[in-house]
């Protein structure tokens, strides 16, 4: 399924939760018309603009939704982002929609940003995880992006990653990768490394990319002396905004950090109505 369908059904889900607005109904007309606008009550990175967007226009294609910055733009606390017009009902319908995803994408954004910052001057690139809120990958993934990192597989089908589970239960790291590479030739293959003797072993085998899985500083740049640019790396596990570019100055290519995804801080933003036009 195409991204533009997938972004459909998650808008289309959130509508189903919520049901009719009532308050609304019983309050407003078809033809009430409003005015209203988007502030960023802190600082942070925006992202999300084409979704709310969406949002908006998926329940009435009417409503005009006007932004004064694009997705990626870092702004101040107080800063006007958009405009909204439109009918009163479908605004109110859809305001609090269209802010969860607004805010959840801004906080990865931001959140990404800083780790994106905090390597700067190093090779290394940070990358996202699966540790999305189930059913809302794709978004998270996109506020990645927009936060300045890269993302790592999308789902389980794209790249082949082999951890401790899936060696420990095929008996070896040799004999998995030899599975894995029958069953579907041609499909990346990263194998998770838990020793230098892994390391040493993976060497051998030729992955696509070594994951050095809770490695100390220490071992991580023996690790990188050992392998030298062969086959690139990428340092997992426990990595935290105080301690990514340690790890990124033991010479990874790259870091992956679930904290992206999984303890997001929503950006404070509101939406502020103005005036409610009768027609």
């Amino acid at each position: 399924m195409d991204t533009t369908a997938l972004i459909d059904q998650i808008i289309d889900r959130a509508f189903e939760e919520d049901g009719q607005d009532i308050t609304s109904m019983a309050l407003f007309s078809g033809d009430d018309c409003m005015d209203a606008v988007l502030w960023a009550k802190e600082p942070g990175i925006i992202a999300g603009l084409d979704v709310v967007r969406k949002v908006f226009n998926r329940l009435d294609e009417g409503i005009l939704c006007s932004f004064f910055i694009t997705d990626g733009t870092l702004v101040r606390e107080g800063t006007e982002i958009g405009h909204i017009n439109g009918h009163t009902l479908g605004i109110l319908k859809a305001e609090r929609v269209a802010l969860n995803f607004l805010q959840r994408m801004s906080g990865i954004a931001t959140r990404t940003a800083r780790y994106v910052e905090a390597v700067n001057g190093t090779r290394a690139r940070i990358l996202d995880t699966r540790k999305t809120v189930p059913g809302l990958r794709i978004l998270d993934k996109m506020a990645v992006r927009m936060g300045g990192a890269e993302n790592h597989r999308m789902g389980l089908w794209d790249m082949a990653l082999i951890k401790d589970n899936h060696v420990d239960a095929a008996g070896s790291i040799a004999r998995a990768v030899r599975k894995v590479r029958h069953a579907f030739p041609g499909i990346p293959i990263e194998v998770e490394a838990r020793s230098l003797d892994d390391v040493m072993e993976l060497l051998e085998l030729n992955p696509d990319r070594i994951m050095l899985d809770n490695f100390t500083i220490d071992t991580m740049k023996k690790a990188v002396e050992l392998v030298n640019t062969r086959i690139p790396l990428e340092a997992s596990g426990g990595i935290t905004l105080d301690t990514v570019r340690d790890v990124a100055l033991t010479g990874v290519d790259f870091i992956s950090v679930g904290e992206l995804t999984h303890s997001v801080h929503a950006l404070d933003i509101s939406l502020i109505t103005g005036e409610h036009r009768d027609t």
